[in-house]
């Protein structure tokens, strides 16, 4: 390795464990207790479980009820799409997404990302479920809020929504309007392993409507979260996933995400300095604080990554989801761009801790080795 210390830039793939979920883990491991069970020690881990419930919540922004704990945020998109059954979604929803709406049923976004309206087909929504995320996880964009409003203009209102709501838990102040955007047949998804809590835990908020006997089973066999998803809680996780959106939610309190923002912005200045060719995309519109996806025409994403990852820095070339493959984004051609820049995209994400030190060290690394590569290719 080139650089002497490390430095991660890959929040949007998973963030550290904030120390306040490693010590609440380190608590409920000492907790033997079953939290079905009635006796002191199943009292004390359910306890646990529903301290954590209400820290979800109070992130979220919903009531304790409708938090129901699940291994993460693909489980709880799945036992969606099990209660909906007839989906759609943008074409730039995540995989966990997207692998239930076949192509016919995505949505077309414009260059920005967001969903088009002027290309929206007449009853492409009629009688489903949409899935809208609330950020992109490869380019950091958000899909606008007065989305909803505009369908409902139109007449093109689905009938219920389910916002993936992942890379914006914990960065984004404003979830709690979702409620009032989508009413009571909403749904949302969060997930530990991205605000800071441990990986394989998560959540799916579930609206009013979606009480016990109108929404079906996630799993059965028991009647653990109101007979909504069977088997013995992860308590463990569950009192992780709670403190780490805690420690989140007092985060937006002190504005620790405009000081990221800001690093962000001196990131993309000092690339910009660097490369006059570079493209960051969805720069002109609102997006995540900690998010920058560029692309370098004629400089691979994958070499990007191997050669910053040899002199200390991890970042990605997409999302994390793909069982390590590097391809091209799906998410960048369907904004419009072609494979060949497509193919030159990568992301950096900041987190709560990332220094301006470590931001401008990276963009003289990257610097250096744009040089070298133009250098090469000249």
């Amino acid at each position: 390795m080139e650089g002497d210390v490390r430095v991660y830039l890959d929040h949007n793939a998973t963030t550290p464990l904030r120390a306040e979920a490693r010590a609440a883990m380190l608590a409920a491991m000492d907790v033997a207790g079953n939290p079905s069970s009635v006796h002191a020690e199943g009292r004390a881990a359910k306890m646990m479980v529903e301290k954590a419930r209400g820290q979800v919540a109070a992130l979220v922004g919903c009531d304790v009820s409708e938090v129901i704990f699940t291994s993460g945020a693909t489980e709880a998109i799945a036992g969606v799409v099990q209660d909906a059954g007839n989906v759609a979604g943008a074409a730039v929803e995540h995989e966990a997404v997207r692998i239930w709406c076949p192509e016919a049923e995505q949505l077309p976004v414009d260059h920005n990302g967001h969903v088009d309206l002027n290309a929206l087909p007449d009853g492409a929504l009629a009688g489903k479920t949409l899935f809208l995320q609330r950020a992109n996880s490869e380019t950091g964009v958000l899909q606008p809020e007065s989305l909803l409003d505009e369908l409902a203009r139109l007449g093109a209102s689905p009938a219920s929504v389910f916002r993936d709501a992942v890379q914006a838990a914990g960065k984004l102040p404003d979830l709690g309007r979702w409620r009032s955007d989508v009413g009571r047949h909403a749904s949302l998804a969060v997930s530990a392993h991205k605000l800071g809590g441990p990986k394989g835990i998560g959540a799916l908020i579930a609206g009013p409507e979606y009480t016990p006997g109108l929404m079906q089973p996630m799993l059965r066999g028991g009647g653990q979260e109101l007979g909504r998803r069977a088997g013995t809680e992860n308590v463990i996780g569950i009192a992780g996933f709670g403190a780490a959106c805690a420690a989140a939610a007092q985060d937006l309190a002190d504005g620790v995400w405009e000081r990221v923002a800001e690093l962000r912005n001196v990131l993309e200045k000092a690339l910009e300095a660097a490369s006059k060719k570079t493209i960051f995309v969805g720069k002109d519109v609102a997006r995540l604080p900690n998010t920058s996806c560029f692309i370098t025409p004629g400089w691979r994403g994958e070499t990007q990554v191997m050669q910053m990852d040899l002199a200390g820095f991890a970042i990605s070339a997409g999302s994390a989801c793909s069982s390590g493959k590097v391809a091209t984004s799906r998410v960048l051609t369907a904004m419009g761009f072609d494979d060949a820049e497509a193919s030159c995209a990568v992301r950096v994400s900041l987190g709560p801790d990332t220094t301006k030190e470590q931001v401008l060290r990276f963009a003289d690394a990257w610097t250096a080795k744009l040089k070298k590569h133009e250098a090469r290719a000249a």
